[in-house]
Order: C-alpha cells, then sequence, then structure tokens
C-alpha cells in the first residue's frame, strides 16, 4: 500500500506540471521552468545527503560548470557574437579585452580564446554540461573517499574548490567574461528545434527532464547498489567488512548526483538566457541545501517541491510591497520553523500523515457484506 501511495505521489506531481502550461501564461511558464530545475538541484542534493550520507556545500560547482558550458554555444550563437566581420563568431567581450592589433578571430584574438572554439556546435555544449561536472565529480570523488574523508571534512574540500573555481572564473576576464558572466545568449538550437525561453516547448523540455530525473533516480535508489549506499551513509565500516567497496559506490553516486546538477546547470542558461560565476558562491548552494531540508532530505519527491516551493514563496515575497526590504528574513522563518517542527521536512510529514491515516484503516471495523445473514442469538450460544 505505502510503495503505491509513493506511486500516486509521483504521478500527480509529474501530471501536476505537465498540465501547468493549461493555466498560465509566457511570463509564469518562463518562471515556473526556472523553479522546476531548482526542484532538480533539490534531488541532487537529496541523492547526494540524504541518500549517501555526503553534504556537499559545493554543489554550486557543478551547477556553474554545466551553465556555462550551455552559455558559451549559446553566446557563439548571439547575432553579436557572429556580426564582428570575421569568419568565426567572437564574443563581444572579447574584442573589449583585446589588446590592440590582436586579431579579430576566435582562435586567437587572446591566448585561451581557442578553448572556445569547439563550441559553435551547439551539441558540443549541451554534451560538455553533462561530461565536465562527471569528469570532475569523478575525479575529486576518487581522491576523497579512497582516502576515507568523511563528514564536514567533504563539505570544507567542496566548499573550497568551489570557492577557488568562481574565482579562476571571475580573474580570466578576456575568456569568461568575469563577474559580468555571459549575458546576451542566443536561443539553444538542437535537432531542428528552438528552444525560445517563453515557448511552451521550452518549458515542456524543462518539465520532461525533472521527471525523467525524478523517475530515473527513484529507480536507482530502488536498486541493489541504492540499498548498499543507504546502508554505508548508516554504517559505512559493517559495510567495508562486508566486502563490498565503499569508495566506488560513494564515487558513483557522487557523479551522478553531479550530472543532475550540470543538467540543471545547462537548463537555467536555456530558460534565464544568462550564466554568472554566482552560481558558485557560497550562499547558493547553502540555498540548495534549505531547499532540501525543507522538503525532505530523505525523499527525491520531497526535496524537489521543497526546492520549487522555497523558490515561489520568495518570489511572491519579495513582490510584496510591505516586505521588499524583509523577503530575506521571511524565508529565513521558513526554514527555521521547518527545522524545528519538520525535521524530516514537509515529506516526513507527509510521510507520517499516510501512517496515520492507514493505522486508522487497519484498526476500524468491515462494514457487514451486505448478503450477510445474521446469526441467531441461541445458536451462537448466547442468551437473549
Amino acid at each position: 500500500m505505502r510503495a503505491r501511495i509513493d506511486l500516486l505521489a509521483y504521478a500527480a506531481f509529474i501530471l501536476l506540471i505537465m498540465a501547468a502550461p493549461a493555466a498560465l501564461d509566457e511570463f509564469w511558464l518562463n518562471r515556473i521552468s526556472k523553479f522546476l530545475v531548482f526542484g532538480m538541484l533539490g534531488v541532487a542534493v537529496s541523492l547526494s545527503w540524504g541518500y549517501a550520507g555526503i553534504l556537499n556545500l559545493g554543489q554550486g560547482l557543478f551547477f556553474g560548470l554545466g551553465a556555462y558550458m550551455t552559455a558559451m554555444s549559446l553566446k557563439l550563437a548571439a547575432p553579436t557574437s557572429l556580426q564582428q566581420g570575421s569568419g568565426t563568431p567572437v564574443p563581444d567581450f572579447m574584442l573589449w579585452n583585446a589588446e590592440p592589433g590582436a586579431p579579430t578571430d576566435l582562435c586567437c584574438i587572446n591566448r585561451a580564446s581557442f578553448l572556445w572554439l569547439p563550441f559553435q556546435e551547439q551539441w558540443f555544449g549541451a554534451v560538455m554540461s553533462l561530461v565536465v561536472p562527471a569528469l570532475v565529480a569523478m575525479g575529486i570523488g576518487w581522491v576523497m573517499f579512497r582516502k576515507r574523508v568523511s563528514g564536514v571534512f567533504v563539505s570544507i574540500i567542496m566548499l573550497a574548490l568551489m570557492l577557488l573555481v568562481r574565482l579562476v572564473v571571475v580573474d580570466a576576464q578576456p575568456v569568461t567574461n568575469g563577474f559580468n558572466g555571459l549575458t546576451d545568449l542566443g536561443n539553444l538550437m538542437l535537432a531542428g528545434i528552438e528552444f525560445d525561453p517563453y515557448s511552451v516547448g521550452t518549458y515542456y523540455a524543462v518539465a520532461g527532464a525533472l521527471a525523467a530525473v525524478l523517475v530515473l533516480a527513484r529507480l536507482l535508489v530502488a536498486t541493489r547498489a541504492g540499498l548498499i549506499l543507504q546502508a554505508i551513509r548508516d554504517d559505512q565500516n559493517r559495510v567495508r567488512y562486508l566486502g563490498f567497496d565503499v569508495p566506488a559506490y560513494q564515487v558513483f553516486f557522487f557523479t551522478v548526483s553531479a550530472v543532475i546538477s550540470g543538467l540543471a546547470g545547462m537548463l537555467y542558461v536555456v530558460a534565464a538566457q544568462f550564466a554568472s560565476p554566482t552560481f558558485m558562491d557560497l550562499s547558493f548552494s547553502i540555498t540548495m541545501v534549505v531547499w532540501a531540508a525543507v522538503g525532505g532530505r530523505a525523499s527525491l519527491l520531497g526535496a524537489c517541491i521543497g526546492g520549487i516551493l522555497i523558490n515561489v514563496i520568495e518570489a511572491k515575497v519579495s513582490e510584496t510591497a510591505g516586505l521588499v526590504q524583509a523577503w530575506r528574513a521571511v524565508i529565513g522563518l521558513v526554514f527555521v520553523l521547518a527545522v524545528l517542527y519538520l525535521p524530516r521536512g514537509l515529506a516526513g510529514f507527509a510521510s507520517d500523515c499516510t501512517d496515520r491515516a492507514l493505522a486508522r484503516l487497519g484498526r476500524a471495523p468491515r462494514p457487514p457484506r451486505a448478503d450477510a445473514v445474521p446469526v441467531p442469538a441461541s445458536v451462537s450460544g448466547k442468551s437473549a
């Protein structure tokens, strides 16, 4: 029964996000598509923190890498990059930062501009949005987990690496446009389909990707590998004594979480039309943890809903005239109340309510059958 209820919850959520275009205009579709991306980040955090027990405070690193890979391709497809009078598109900021006399060509306008050459193909940028976060996570995870680094030390290492990459992106002004990020992007074009950020097709692409991520992640944690991962979370020494390769499982799921974050970064750039080094800020990564905590870190769907719900509340509160200056305090209050009164998040609260309802149904007397014949007292042995 419990499995059926979980299945119904996933199905209801997917049907809800797929039916949204029937009730929303283009502006809100674009806005909700960004919120769905944040829900995808909640799934990534839940997989890493809730199921693997790895509190990653550098999740924004993978989101930022995925975002920049796609943004580089879309920047080269922008009209401002195609109107520089050269045989290849050249981003406008490279011209602004070029040395006097530098050739107006993507290969050599500065010392590192050749790195942009493969990104003239948009499919390459999309693929790199998944491959680069995966390779980075695999390399970092292999070193950390083989050295048996765990707990708060993983959080510190990931936080330091994320801030280091952010500094590199900001300092590489001629190549990345520094703290300004990549703006004025073109539309994504894959397989002859143009993904305009305000189109229904783009919304369905984001919603479909989130639905696929939710279903695949749910199937993954239900496999034998997922059960072993949860055992590692609870007591990795016991699992290691049973002969399992603990670091291999940790690296695998750490990498899967990074790939989901990279996909979220790619979709966010398609919907928002910009990439910024602020994606790799500490505050953003901590915000992802808040989403998972409010929704329920032990539930993929709960963390997803937490990410969407917190951002909807944030958008509404920040646009309320009387709360413009205090909306961050309101969001902080929501988090504090959730931690104090809903320690397992919204998903845990829903699970408890479901258990109580099932328990009451189990104790309730069954109604008599319509065709049942009452037994006389004399036959049953009871006196009148």
